[in-house]
């Protein structure tokens, strides 16, 4: 299912912070509702634009991980915004199943009993 990302901005210009991460808001390309907030650093960033999973950081666990290896819940990545601050990302997916590993369709959610 892998197909070209589209990136919106230069990914020159981001702003990283201290840990060398920024934030990214993952959001249903077809429904625009919110799913959830992560970190990427610039190898998560290279990994989504070039392979189209989206990849993360996690900062607990000091590593890479794409949504949806343990739980199936894959999110594949559509467009990739820079804000107009270069501090934030926005990353459009095709989300499988729910956002959130609580079970809820999005981590703004309540989870599903």
């Amino acid at each position: 299912m892998s197909e070209m990302v589209a990136v919106v901005g230069d990914l020159d210009q981001v702003h990283f912070n201290d840990a060398g991460l920024v934030p990214v808001i993952a959001q249903d390309v077809s429904t625009r509702d919110v799913l959830m907030l992560a970190w990427m650093d610039r190898e998560a960033i290279r990994r989504t634009v070039n392979e189209g999973r989206v990849t993360y950081f996690s900062r607990s666990r000091q590593e890479y991980w794409r949504k949806g290896d343990t739980s199936g819940n894959v999110q594949w990545a559509k467009t990739l915004k820079v804000d107009c601050d270069g501090d934030t990302l926005l990353v459009l997916v095709d989300q499988t199943g729910p956002a959130c590993h609580t079970g809820a369709a999005t981590c703004f959610d309540e989870a599903e009993s």
